[in-house]
């Protein structure tokens, strides 16, 4: 069976693939995907949407997407199996498809957040319900909309647990230079850094961010008003990146609620460099939240600052669950398991 890989945007996975041949940065999955299934990969370009896709982008931008899919389901049959590893690509390869004459491919979509007005609008409206064959989703609260919201069978709607490069991610010692204890939280998406800055602006530890965006509003909701003096946030790279996790005394993954993973990347990043681990227990983050992981609730600035002063007070303790942790996240978290269960899933399509 041919297999096709249809990406939200432009990865440049083959550049990608180089750098972390070099250990400058992580293998990315879907490059590991299209050598196991010897798949084609397709990538939007900035030719425009034509007709009424111009319409249709307005509920599921951008219109380079619906471009997209309609080259690629051109290039397909019943004979081909599409692989879209997001809703963005996947809700415009479905909705094409369905409104297609003639047979139409095999068709799997991975998603991470559809439960939100203009999603739901698609998913019905488009009848994905009957266009997609195999949704997957890495959170449990997204695989249990789908089944309810499409009336779907379990079967048609699969948990699949995220990953991480467990090869570039790993343990190992702290920076010659570390002085004192570091806290480290990493990411933008939902995080809710007035909360940690809250909890740790008056304790002797240096709290370390990796995010940075030129969002305004987002960064706003995000961040306080002014930092912490204890408290800085730059962009690292990625062979710096790793470095942060292992100066991490503890790693926080401090959330605002949502019904999605938001925060798993950094989660799994600090197990499989095997660091303590603080996290808001929302509940899009609730199926990651192995006994390792201190939960707290979201917002609480008193049980985080507890939970940090806990770990830092207790060295043994922290250890303990760091070692935990990263035995979990080798057991259930390795890329390579990942790949090798949705490559597993779309042979079975055929």
């Amino acid at each position: 069976m041919p297999y096709h890989l249809l990406l939200p945007r432009p990865l440049k996975l083959a550049e990608a693939a180089a750098r972390s041949a070099r250990h400058q940065a992580p293998r990315h999955a879907m490059w590991e995907l299209a050598q196991r299934l010897d798949a084609e990969i397709h990538e939007p370009s900035p030719e425009p949407a034509r007709g009424a896709d111009l319409l249709r982008s307005r509920v599921a931008p951008p219109d380079s997407l619906w471009t997209l899919a309609r080259r690629v389901r051109a290039e397909t049959g019943p004979d081909d199996a599409v692989f879209c590893p997001s809703e963005a690509g996947g809700l415009q390869f479905a909705a094409v498809c369905d409104q297609a004459a003639r047979a139409r491919p095999r068709l799997a979509v991975f998603v991470h957040n559809v439960d939100r007005p203009r999603a739901r609008f698609a998913l019905k409206w488009w009848r994905m319900a009957r266009s997609v064959d195999l949704f997957l989703a890495c959170s449990s609260v997204q695989v249990q909309f789908l089944r309810s919201f499409l009336g779907l069978p379990a079967d048609r709607a699969r948990l699949v647990w995220d990953h991480t490069d467990l090869r570039f991610f790993s343990p190992g010692p702290p920076s010659p230079d570390k002085r004192r204890a570091v806290v480290a939280s990493v990411g933008l998406e939902q995080r809710d850094y007035k909360t940690l800055a809250a909890a740790s602006h008056d304790l002797d530890v240096d709290v370390r961010i990796s995010g940075y965006s030129q969002d305004a509003a987002a960064m706003a909701r995000t961040f306080p008003d002014r930092l912490p003096a204890n408290m800085s946030r730059r962009f690292y790279e990625w062979p710096e990146l790793v470095q942060l996790y292992r100066d991490a005394d503890v790693v926080v993954v401090s959330c605002h609620e949502n019904r999605y993973a938001a925060g798993v990347q950094t989660l799994m990043e600090a197990m499989a460099c095997r660091r303590p681990v603080i996290a808001t227990a929302t509940r899009g983050l609730a199926a990651y939240l192995h006994p390792s992981v201190i939960a707290v609730p979201p917002g609480d600035a008193a049980a985080m600052r507890a939970a940090i002063r806990g770990l830092l007070a207790d060295p043994a303790a922290a250890e303990a669950r760091a070692r935990e942790g990263h035995a979990h996240a080798r057991r259930t978290f390795d890329m390579d398991r990942y790949v090798e269960t949705i490559g597993e899933a779309l042979s079975s399509l055929g």
